[in-house]
């Protein structure tokens, strides 16, 4: 792996003479590694499928001029290879640092605002449903078996589908994938790294979205959605939220079928996968749910 890295390195104009320590970071799919005064990416084993760099590469950039994201200092679409400026004095966050840090539900809230308000445009197009179909096209050319009864949830959200489609909002760019490792907090101010599924989107999944990864409770969305509505939520700002809590678990449950296909080790992506769907159903399936897509549909 050392010879992979030195490697990586040469290949990067700014970091082809460092020579010291390399701090591995973390990824779920990728390896992230220190390297002095930056970060360096590697791509993991079969992101390309399913992954395009050159609209990662661009969304980074654009998020960085948005002031949410470190500069990126290297990037190159073809072999999906990246190093962006290592943020000093900076905690990775996880759903524990989220409740033991306080304001941490603020200051991300205050982040999601400053990147959808920033008038930033990402080249891709987050569609969920249509990613949903597209992520079904990559399992149908592996052997793993989608949990039971998937399909018949995918046709149930027809009517959010079409809760959502009744009152459109103006897309914005958004990350798509606030996992909580991908926010950066210096105590003063959240930085989100990791733009691979980044694109214009409802800016509500972000916060759905990040609810979910981060384990919240409804102190914690309170502040996240203060923070980020500038005062209280309406109906439908809450309903849009909650029904994308649903949603990225029922896109995500696919995600981790494709990592279990790809072997990726590091971590049990059944249980993942399973646990995800489980979630999903069950949301859905409390009367709040349809509450919420009421107010949606109310606007």
């Amino acid at each position: 792996m050392t010879d992979e890295l030195r490697t990586a390195l040469a290949a990067i104009p700014t970091l082809a003479c460092y020579d010291g320590p390399l701090e591995r970071l973390g990824g779920l799919t990728n390896m992230v590694y220190r390297a002095g005064e930056a970060c360096l990416r590697i791509p993991g084993k079969g992101t390309e499928e399913y992954i395009n760099r050159a609209n990662e590469a661009l969304a980074a950039r654009e998020a960085a001029r948005a002031g949410v994201s470190p500069e990126v200092l290297y990037a190159d679409p073809a072999s999906g290879l990246m190093a962006t400026r290592f943020i000093a004095g900076a905690e990775t966050m996880t759903p524990e640092k989220f409740k033991t840090r306080p304001g941490s539900p603020a200051r991300a809230g205050q982040a999601f605002r400053k990147l959808h308000s920033s008038g930033a445009v990402f080249p891709f197009r987050f569609e969920l449903f249509a990613m949903i179909d597209d992520y079904l096209k990559v399992l149908s050319t592996k052997d793993v078996a989608l949990p039971a009864g998937y399909h018949d949830v995918v046709r149930e959200a027809d009517s959010v589908r079409s809760a959502l489609a009744a009152h459109p909002i103006q897309l914005a760019a958004c990350h798509c994938d606030p996992l909580c490792e991908n926010f950066l907090d210096t105590g003063d101010k959240m930085w989100i790294v990791d733009w691979e599924y980044s694109g214009m989107n409802d800016p509500l999944w972000d916060l759905g979205d990040l609810s979910v990864e981060g384990k919240f409770d409804a102190a914690q969305d309170e502040e996240m959605m203060r923070a980020y509505f500038g005062g209280e939520a309406k109906p439908a700002e809450r309903g849009r939220i909650v029904i994308y809590k649903a949603m990225c678990d029922l896109l995500w449950t696919l995600w981790g079928l494709i990592q279990l296909a790809n072997n990726n080790p590091v971590d049990d992506f059944r249980a993942y996968a399973d646990g995800r769907f489980t979630r999903c159903k069950a949301l859905m399936e409390t009367p709040e749910f349809a509450q919420h897509l009421a107010a949606i549909r109310a606007g």
